[in-house]
């Protein structure tokens, strides 16, 4: 299988050569889409391998917008597409681990466990050290993810409106909708950082948070509402998920978060547009282009 692979990016720093040259031991090219604005420096701009193409418009799209202009660069002949952000090197045989999956046609996605080395453990909290290793899921990360590329074309474009949060969600139920699969192997694992994640303890209790700027918590919040809403009738236990997850982020946000009411008032004003399925420039950040605004 001919695979190609997708990588996100914005304001990356060197790291970005070595996710470049991680995967280019298993894929036979890769497209970087960079979102870094054009008054800002990027470490793409140093990418000068023949098989990557670099694609920068000069503003922050959003994930989605990222993901659909280098999907759309992608070479005919390619069997698989695998999605990567600049944050993920790749081990050198996640790909031909997950790619003999791919051998069963009714599998459209294929995704790595994501594995916090920081605090070494699976960013899964359903993932268990005994069962199955191959296991299906409702949704996966999007980085470390490997989709068919007829599925791809089945599925059509990733969510522009969603912006950043839950993209790779929304793909993944639209991935089942189509008839596919979408499943994990659990036993390989993708060293991921997902920015700012801290231990806090309550008593003899631990968790971890992670500590997002203010308007990330806007969109987390809209666009778990918005599926939730969308979903509630063919996926209701997946819908009634996503709202505990949503409980547990504000709970987390007011105990945790420094700037607690301001991160508490853009996940109210989120909600309120995830119900209503508006959207708003407010929490859109600084430089970056919203599509459906």
């Amino acid at each position: 299988m001919k695979v190609t692979a997708l990588v996100t990016a914005y304001h990356p720093d060197d790291r970005l050569a070595a996710v470049v040259e991680a995967a280019l031991l298993t894929c036979s090219g890769v497209i970087v889409s960079d979102n870094t604005p054009a008054s800002s420096a990027s470490a793409a701009e140093k990418l000068d391998d023949p098989r990557v193409t670099v694609l920068r418009t000069g503003f922050n799209r959003g994930l989605a917008a990222a993901l659909n202009s280098a999907a759309d660069e992608l070479p005919a002949d390619t069997d698989v597409v695998l999605l990567l952000d600049q944050d993920s090197v790749l081990p050198p045989d996640l790909v031909p681990a997950l790619t003999t999956h791919l051998a069963d046609a009714s599998i459209g996605v294929v995704a790595p466990n994501p594995w916090d080395a920081a605090h070494s453990g699976s960013y899964e909290k359903i993932v268990r050290a005994a069962g199955p290793a191959l296991v299906d899921r409702y949704g996966v990360m999007t980085s470390g993810m490997l989709v068919r590329r007829n599925c791809l074309r089945a599925v059509g474009r990733f969510r522009e409106d969603f912006f950043v949060d839950w993209v790779d969600f929304d793909f993944c139920l639209r991935v089942r909708d189509n008839g596919f699969r979408v499943v994990q192997d659990t036993t390989v694992l993708l060293p991921h950082s997902l920015g700012d994640r801290r231990e806090h303890r309550v008593g003899p209790l631990r968790t971890h948070v992670l500590h997002y700027p203010v308007w990330r918590h806007y969109w987390i919040a809209r666009n778990s509402t918005v599926l939730a809403r969308e979903r509630r009738a063919n996926d209701w236990r997946w819908s009634l998920g996503a709202v505990r997850y949503l409980v547990r982020w504000t709970a987390k946000t007011a105990l945790f978060e420094p700037q607690r009411w301001s991160c508490l008032k853009a996940l109210l004003a989120g909600l309120r547009d995830g119900i209503s399925g508006r959207d708003r420039q407010t929490y859109v950040p600084a430089g970056a282009r919203y599509p459906a605004s």
